[in-house]
């Protein structure tokens, strides 16, 4: 597993992303001075996104109703838990754009390659949809 949101797992035989970026920000208000640089405040937490992008090639790698499965999810319009393949979640994400560009096609149109990007945006949501948590090995007595 190479990534999961929700219940949707990243890897071999669903979808591979190539490139993963993540952008964090943080919010800060200025207020004018006269002959001084600008009063800085932290206002709080900003956005927080994340890109991914790959491509999708049936014959090697990947299912074709990957993506329609991640356009169902962001057609729910509900967050999801990010967690990465060493288990750290990364909080609740929802579904931004899936962008979907298909190039040599079979006789039936199906394209035989499919380069995606799929845009997360953090949100605070505490029903999440999260993946199950790993069970903790027993403790030794």
């Amino acid at each position: 597993m190479m990534m999961a949101l929700g219940l949707f797992v990243f890897s071999l035989p669903t979808l591979v992303y190539q490139d993963l970026s993540r952008r964090t920000g943080w919010r800060h208000g200025q207020t004018p001075r006269y002959l001084a640089r600008p009063a800085n405040q932290f206002l709080g937490l900003g956005d927080d996104l994340v890109t991914m992008s790959g491509s999708l090639v049936p014959e090697i790698a990947g299912d074709v109703g990957s993506l329609m499965t991640l356009r169902q999810m962001g057609d729910a319009g509900v967050s999801y838990g990010l967690v990465d393949g060493l288990g750290n979640l990364h909080g609740a994400f929802v579904i931004e754009s899936l962008d979907e560009r298909g190039r040599s096609f079979f006789e039936d149109g199906v394209p035989r390659w499919t380069d995606f990007t799929l845009e997360l945006r953090r949100v605070d949501d505490p029903f999440a949809i999260m993946s199950p948590a790993p069970i903790a090995p027993p403790e030794e007595e």
